[in-house]
This record gives structure tokens, sequence and C-alpha cells, in this order.
């Protein structure tokens, strides 16, 4: 005999309350997945933008007058792409540290202790990125 379970509508959103430390593991390192993968477009869109540079004469290089160089510093005089250099760093170290976890937990280290290691991740994602908020920063003003 099967049984049915009652798992609520689709667009029942209050049920993320339930979620349980695994299900939020699952929730954000999908989601900086998909963080990274938008930053990778992006970045190659931004650095596609210096390819006249690669036909561009030695001296125009040693000038620092080529397009890849100025878009660079003109990007990282602007305090919002340090900021979002921060949140980027945020992500992939959370998504590092995650995969981590999930590599260990896929070998069978660490099955009991599933809930603390999530937490962990967590806490030394924070630590990380608070860390080096001011060498982020620094520069910007």
């Amino acid at each position: 005999m099967s049984q049915s379970y009652n798992r609520g509508l689709i667009e029942d959103f209050s049920r993320w309350r339930e979620f349980e430390a695994g299900m939020w593991a699952w929730i954000f390192h999908k989601f900086t997945g998909w963080v990274l993968i938008g930053y990778l477009f992006t970045h190659i869109a931004v650095l596609s933008t210096g390819i006249p540079a690669a036909g561009a004469s030695e001296a125009v290089l040693m000038a620092g007058e080529d397009v890849y160089t100025q878009t660079i510093v003109s990007l990282e005089g602007l305090l919002l792409v340090r900021i979002l250099e921060v949140g980027l760093l945020a992500v992939a170290v959370f998504h590092m540290l995650n995969g981590a976890r999930l590599l260990l937990v896929d070998l069978g280290v660490g099955l009991d202790a599933q809930d603390k290691s999530f937490y962990a991740s967590l806490l030394l994602t924070g630590a990380i990125t608070v860390a080096s908020v001011p060498t982020f920063i620094g520069g910007a003003f």
C-alpha cells in the first residue's frame, strides 16, 4: 500500500518556517551557485570590453591608456563595485565551504552533525567576509 502525504500547495509560501538547516543549506547552495554563474557571465562581458586593447601598441599599454585598464580603474573607483565584491566574496566562500561540507557528508563523515556543520560554514563565511571588508573597501576612499 502506498501512503499519500499532504505537502500543501506550491503557492503556500508560509511553509518556509518549517524548513530545517538542511533545506536552508540546499537553498543557499543553489542560490549562491546561480549568483556565481551570473557573475561569471557579467565578468566575461565586462572583460570583453578590453578586447580592443589586444591590438594596441606597447606605448599605449605602458601609458595605461588602453580600454581594459581604463575600464578596470573606473570600476574599482566606485564604492558600489567594492561592496559588490565583498558580496561576491561572501557568496564564493559560502559556496566553497558548503560544497566541502557536502563532500564530507557524501563520504560519510559527519552525518550526525550536518546541522552543526552548516551553521559552522555560515559563521566561518561571516567571519571571513567581515575580516576582508577593510581590504576591499579601503581603496575606495
